[in-house]
């Protein structure tokens, strides 16, 4: 063959190469964005739950070194988060600006008692937890009442378990989508190269020894497609880091890594696993049904 019909075979493949590359790059990237929408709204759940405490209303007459021993108490349970101590005075001052009235010039005393406001982690702020913990808590001596709002929580739980049902439903079927999408590039691309196939075995050749080549060289283009997806991730995780610090956990180092972690294996998983099916269904295929 010539070098000038050399060069069209050449541009032709690599126009092939650089169009499935480029196509496994975008679906990998929206596999990444998928991944971390799903991490952010786990974040803004487990956000949400830990601003979800109790108020232990104490008892008017409490002394201070069992104040002390209480929070330290409180401090010390592994469903604590943070327990903060908030004085009659405070508590009043706060009262007052919401209320946005003077109420104890009104009432001429403060009726308010000492509390201490217990954040908790979020495993433990589902129902049946805060009800044990709510019993838990009015056994101790100096305790008088303990108090959450349960319509908001009860609000909360609900919400977050359609959302957790909506977003694996979502995510399901666009990994279906997103598989199917690859794993049509790469077979276009095989199917390119089907008569190629049928020499080898022409020739003698194993079927491991004509599939090891397009796996191999389909697993690096998904290499390839998924380090320049990471990189396109980072640089939106860099562009956008301010604007949604305080909505999202955007200075988690882990929860991008593992994200740039799925796209990888995403990349190579799903390139071994289409190129595999694509090059054995070529491979049982006689040569006259090469042509349908």
């Amino acid at each position: 063959m010539s070098k000038r019909g050399l060069k069209p075979l050449k541009r032709r493949l690599l126009n092939a190469y650089f169009v499935s590359t480029l196509s496994i790059t975008m679906v990998l990237f929206l596999i990444g964005l998928l991944s971390l929408l799903v991490f952010n709204a786990q974040y803004l759940n487990k956000y949400i739950r830990e601003n979800i405490g109790l108020t232990l209303v104490l008892n008017e007459d409490v002394r201070e070194v069992d104040l002390l021993k209480l929070q330290k108490l409180l401090s010390s349970q592994t469903e604590v988060k943070t327990a903060t101590y908030v004085n009659a005075e405070s508590a009043a001052e706060i009262l007052q600006k919401e209320l946005g009235e003077d109420f104890i010039g009104f009432l001429g005393y403060n009726p308010l008692h000492a509390t201490i406001d217990v954040k908790l982690f979020a495993a433990y702020t589902h129902n049946d937890s805060l009800l044990n913990l709510e019993q838990k808590y009015l056994t101790y001596s100096n305790v008088e009442e303990v108090y959450y709002q349960r319509n908001l929580v009860n609000i909360i739980n609900e919400n977050s378990n359609k959302l957790s049902l909506i977003l694996l439903g979502i995510a399901g079927l666009m990994l279906l989508i997103f598989f199917a999408l690859i794993n049509n590039t790469i077979r276009l691309s095989i199917y390119s190269k089907r008569f190629i196939i049928n020499t080898m075995q022409l020739v003698g050749a194993t079927r491991n020894f004509i599939r090891k080549p397009f796996v191999l060289k389909s697993m690096l283009h998904g290499l390839i497609g998924a380090a320049i997806a990471n990189t396109l991730l980072l640089f939106l995780y860099i562009s956008y880091i301010n604007q949604f610090n305080e909505i999202i956990e955007m200075d988690s180092e882990q929860m991008i890594l593992v994200a740039f972690a799925i796209v990888m294996a995403a990349g190579l998983c799903i390139s071994w696993l289409s190129t595999t099916l694509a090059v054995n269904k070529f491979l049982k295929l006689q040569y006259d049904e090469l042509f349908n």
